[in-house]
């Protein structure tokens, strides 16, 4: 099994969340441990890894 750490970039990278309370949302509804989800620069990252994910017609 994946860390939380990991599972939340594959999920930032793969534009299946659009936002860190749905990222968030989709990772308890599999099971991962939220605790390790901490840090402004963490969810920056995530925030953009997400904002780079989403198709060209949402990016504005």
């Amino acid at each position: 099994m994946k860390t939380t750490l990991e599972r939340a970039f594959e999920l930032a990278r793969s534009g299946k969340c659009a936002s860190m309370k749905e990222l968030q949302r989709t990772l308890a509804a599999e099971g991962y441990a939220q605790q390790q989800l901490t840090g402004p620069v963490l969810f920056e990252q995530l925030r953009r890894l997400m904002k780079a994910a989403k198709p060209p017609s949402d990016k504005a």
